[in-house]
């Protein structure tokens, strides 16, 4: 076993603690091991290239400097990815943030992590929708739209969706 060492706000440490007596884990580093087994099982099972959308969830401390205009800055710096973001305000200084995105599953769940480790941001979580993207490029009747193909869902990362 490696031995390493960590940094726990006093919150995260009384929840683990918490955690500890409910799991039955005889000390702290057990019940990491356990935390870090479990979200390891909850991993994104599909390829990395594969086409998806991705429902991202967190809150954010506005508080925290800079942190509003370099998240801002990352949803522009992704306007290909993004398709739409929304904020509710919690209380004075932290919203809750949803975005959808689409994308490769490698990109999108990077993106996230990187998002889920800047200070200020948490509760993180990642919701993958497996889709492929069919059909010819086309215009409704009536349209005078840009010709686009439709994302179609998929069962799974790896099953095709039955009306295909």
């Amino acid at each position: 076993m490696k031995r390493i060492t960590i940094t726990l706000s006093d919150e995260i440490a009384a929840a683990l603690d918490q955690y500890m007596g409910e799991s039955g884990a005889l000390n702290r580093s057990e019940a990491i091991r356990d935390l870090v087994r479990r979200a390891m099982l909850h991993q994104n099972d599909g390829p990395e290239h594969a086409d998806c959308l991705g429902v991202v969830s967190y809150t954010v401390d506005q508080t925290k400097r800079n942190l509003g205009a370099r998240l801002a800055k990352r949803r522009l710096d992704a306007h290909n990815r993004h398709l739409t973001s929304i904020s509710v305000p919690l209380d004075h200084s932290t919203a809750l943030e949803i975005e959808v995105t689409r994308g490769k599953l490698g990109e999108i769940a990077s993106a996230a992590e990187t998002l889920f480790l800047e200070r200020g941001v948490a509760h993180g979580a990642l919701s993958l929708v497996p889709v492929s993207v069919g059909g010819d490029h086309h215009v409704h009747d009536g349209e005078e739209a840009s010709p686009h193909r439709h994302i179609h869902v998929q069962q799974s990362f790896s099953k095709p969706h039955e009306n295909d």
